[in-house]
């Protein structure tokens, strides 16, 4: 890996673009080798996981909506649709817009933390729809994959944006533009400008994931897509970008980041070097916010060991800085806290996450949310006595370069109404690959057909679990067998409505 040192540059000393850090993703993406053999495997799990996902919210309001406007730009030879019979195509831009927003919605797929946050699936949908609209093979779908993947963990790895408020779609938009920029071996200099372009557009304040959040917290990973794909358009016309985009002196760093002084080290792979980085992200057992899924899994373990819930009298969750401010009581935000909460608020409530496994001994995405469940009140009574609180160590292992030190979870305190204490900890979930259960291609296969069993017909589902695995084999204009198609009564908002304008 190369460290490159990325800090604002005065105007008056203006920086060469070869060692802007846009130029560095650009040269990464336009000289990316073939993916190897694990990269291979791990693109196909994820490929697979983000179609089942996506499926899984197929009928929830937002991702019928996502689809309807797309649903409003047909074109023969373009990219398809969840849910859509593969032969009715769409504009590009569209069809990741939609798909995008049905793999995130239920905040069920892969997942990087380090410096910030991030789910690095979110660029499969825009690759995939610029791939079948521009007749990739497998193989060139595979190497954008990777290659969008790397960019992103990489500057996940370096650089903050929720320290700043800033969403974290900030660092997708340019992985999304490179990816597509290696799909269609764009030579480095249209590449940059597409980063450059896809950066400005980018970013955006973090209330997405605020208070009340709102449906918009699935719809922003799929805007920084479609933003992506028209800045790679745009670039491939000719057309100039904002420039330095990260350097300048009323850019990025200078007035969205850590302001004029600040500096970054950005690692990535010397160009012609191998792109890995998707092998250090991780899945969802669990349809909730990452920095949970190890408190459902110690929930689980611990019910056996608390035979009445209503003795407890306090449980205090001690975790990282992230976990506990963005997620826990440290996020000041009382709708974490609230039975009326949107769904949205509830996945993103550690309080509520670990009191709902804690009581039911389950975890679906679905039924975890229901609004029964949520004014459940021995439920409701539980939710209310957990806090959170950083403790210093667990944000250093949050931290922490080795992956074997690098924890995700934390320390549970329970207080029982006699004084007594239960104390328990987690690391890792168990399906995290240095979990209790890693899940590999089998446990990616169950989580797939246990998502979409009442939703596909048999054939139709091992049709396209066949295609995917075969991806490296797919030729030209064969991507659309990656689509899944739904029989037309599971599937709402199959045509163009006239609600809105499109």
């Amino acid at each position: 890996m190369v460290i490159h040192r990325v800090q604002v540059c005065p105007s008056k000393t203006p920086l060469p673009k070869t060692e802007q850090l846009a130029w560095k993703i650009a040269e990464v993406a336009n000289a990316a080798p073939p993916a190897d053999a694990e990269v291979t495997e791990m693109v196909i799990n994820r490929i697979i996981d983000n179609a089942g996902v996506a499926l899984a919210a197929i009928k929830r309001a937002p991702v019928a909506n996502a689809r309807s406007q797309a649903l409003a730009h047909p074109r023969p030879g373009g990219a398809t649709l969840f849910g859509i019979p593969s032969d009715r195509r769409f504009e590009a831009e569209w069809a990741a817009w939609a798909n995008g927003v049905a793999v995130r919605e239920l905040d069920m797929h892969d997942t990087f933390l380090a410096a910030d946050y991030s789910h690095p699936g979110d660029n499969i949908p825009p690759l995939l729809a610029v791939a079948q609209q521009c007749g990739g093979t497998g193989v060139q779908l595979l190497c954008a994959i990777a290659v969008a993947y790397e960019i992103q963990i990489n500057l996940v790895r370096a650089v903050c944006l929720h320290q700043y408020k800033k969403d974290h779609i900030a660092h997708l938009g340019p992985s999304v533009a490179a990816g597509v920029g290696a799909l269609l071996q764009l030579d480095t200099e249209t590449i940059y400008q597409a980063v450059q372009q896809a950066v400005h557009v980018s970013f955006t304040t973090r209330q997405s994931r605020k208070g009340e959040i709102s449906s918009w917290k699935a719809y922003a990973p799929a805007h920084a897509g479609k933003l992506a794909i028209e800045a790679v358009d745009r670039a491939m016309r000719g057309e100039k970008s904002p420039s330095p985009i990260y350097e300048g002196e009323d850019s990025v760093i200078a007035w969205m980041l850590g302001g004029p002084g600040a500096a970054y080290e950005v690692p990535l792979p010397a160009p012609g070097a191998p792109c890995r980085a998707i092998l250090d992200s991780y899945t969802k057992e669990h349809s909730a916010e990452y920095q949970a899924q190890a408190w459902i899994d110690l929930a689980f373990r611990l019910r056996g060991r608390i035979p009445d819930l209503s003795r407890i009298r306090e449980i205090v969750i001690h975790t990282s800085h992230h976990t506990h401010a963005v997620i826990g009581t440290g996020s000041g935000d009382p709708q974490k806290l609230d039975p009326d909460a949107s769904r949205e608020t509830l996945d993103h409530s550690l309080m509520y996450i670990f009191a709902a496994a804690l009581r039911t001994g389950f975890w679906h995405h679905v039924k975890s949310y229901a609004t029964e469940l949520a004014h459940d009140p021995a439920l409701v009574a539980l939710w209310q006595k957990i806090c959170t609180e950083e403790d210093l160590e667990w944000t250093r292992r949050y931290h922490a370069a080795d992956p074997r030190e690098k924890a995700l979870g934390g320390r549970v305190v329970i207080t029982f109404t006699d004084g007594s204490r239960l104390t328990d900890e987690i690391a890792v979930a168990n399906a995290h690959p240095l979990g209790a259960r890693p899940f590999a291609r089998p446990g990616y296969l169950r989580k797939f057909r246990t998502l979409t069993e009442h939703l596909l017909l048999p054939l139709e589902a091992e049709r396209f679990l066949e295609a995917a695995q075969c991806l490296a084999e797919l030729p030209a204009a064969e991507l659309g067998a990656l689509n899944l198609a739904l029989p037309p009564e599971k599937l709402s908002c199959a045509t163009r409505d006239n609600r809105g304008i499109f």
